[in-house]
């Protein structure tokens, strides 16, 4: 069984590649791990991993400079209903448009947009950047086993803009930076997080394995 591991030049490829190596060997089912750019390795996957950084309208162009790619995703996603994970950008582009610079249409899995992050209070940082716990909103397999809340387990966020949801249905987790920031979202097949998972350590190594183990 194959997890693709999405290379469009914009993501922490190498950190995401061994994280997923880390839990598909551990977990013992037989799943390698594939870095491709490869369509046609998208359409047959088991699995399709995501990542993203930089902004989002950068991020949506490098898709769809790779020839069939948006058709591949379409097909693995709302076809063939497969698990899908997006990590930070890679989550954003589920939206249906993103804000940051100039409006730019998302893959519109998910109704919402992205936009810039504005604390409460000044005094907070934008970039959103270092270690948050997280409040549950809805449950999901992701998050089995993982424990939330103020003496939960610690993620790693490093972001300016943010998903706003239009259904709180949506939301699985959320973190706190003068105000809710969306953490986590899911819909279906496809998950989403803002925070970089093969970053987080504890946390991020258990969700990973649970998406290697989700069957929606």
């Amino acid at each position: 069984m194959t997890i693709a591991l999405i290379d469009y030049g914009a993501g922490n490829l190498r950190s995401a590649e061994k994280g997923l190596e880390r839990v598909a060997r551990e977990a013992g089912r037989g799943q390698t791990v594939t870095l491709t750019r490869d369509p046609d390795v998208v359409r047959r996957a088991d699995r399709v991993v995501l990542p993203g950084d930089g902004a989002f309208p950068f991020c949506r162009r490098g898709v769809a400079a790779i020839e069939g790619m948006e058709e591949a995703l379409d097909e693995f996603v709302t076809q063939r209903g497969r698990p899908f994970l997006g990590i930070c950008v890679g989550m954003q582009l589920l939206a249906t448009r993103g804000l940051e610079h100039e409006p730019t249409d998302g893959f519109g899995w998910i109704d919402g947009e992205v936009r810039a992050l504005q604390p409460s209070d000044p005094h907070l940082k934008v970039p959103h950047m270092g270690w948050n716990t997280m409040e549950l909103v809805n449950p999901h397999p992701v998050l089995a086993g993982i424990p939330l809340g103020a003496t939960g387990l610690h993620a790693y966020f490093l972001h300016s803009f943010a998903f706003f949801p239009e259904r709180r249905a949506d939301m699985v987790a959320v973190a706190e930076h003068g105000g809710e920031v969306t953490a986590i979202v899911a819909r279906d097949n496809v998950v989403g997080t803002q925070f970089h998972p093969e970053k987080s350590q504890t946390l991020g190594l258990a969700l990973l394995a649970n998406f290697l183990a989700w069957a929606p």
